[in-house]
């Protein structure tokens, strides 16, 4: 999908009330979605729970104790988890060998950036979304990232 679009995409969401669009146009496709104003910090939400499949089996199966320990399902960090707004490589500094934008530790302030994340040959700075301190940054410099895909631990 052209990058033009997605712009223009954003612009659309920005003017208008909704929070959310998402647009498919054949394989692709690109969700752009942003909080309500008025929310300076948006809290940690817990992902949507879903019913079982149509497919499932008509009769259930035999059930037995299962010996394996249940997976913890907390968070590992608390705080409210920066997410990429895009496919891209994340990065810590603006250039090669140069200071990082933040650290574990660092205060940052609402707009303040943090990283950079390169999409298509363009390096867009990613900026706090909230004032904190940095908990956690979860993604190695250079390492690819996924659309909301958590980066950074602001608390």
């Amino acid at each position: 999908m052209d990058i033009r679009k997605v712009k223009k995409l954003i612009e659309l969401l920005e003017e208008s009330n909704i929070s959310e669009i998402e647009i498919q146009e054949g394989e692709e496709s690109v969700r752009i979605s942003r909080h309500p104003n008025g929310v300076s910090c948006p809290q940690p939400q817990m992902p949507p729970q879903y019913g079982a499949p149509q497919y499932a089996p008509a009769a259930p199966a035999a059930t037995s104790p299962s010996t394996e320990p249940a997976a913890d399902t907390a968070p590992p960090y608390e705080g409210h988890a920066l997410t990429s707004p895009m496919v891209g490589t994340f990065y810590r500094s603006p250039a090669p060998g140069s200071k990082p934008f933040v650290e574990i530790g660092s205060s940052v302030k609402k707009g303040e950036t943090v990283c950079i994340v390169e999409a298509m040959k363009m390096m867009n700075q990613i900026e706090a979304d909230c004032d904190g301190v940095v908990e956690a940054i979860l993604v190695e410099d250079g390492e690819p990232v996924e659309f909301d895909q958590p980066m950074l631990v602001i608390s």
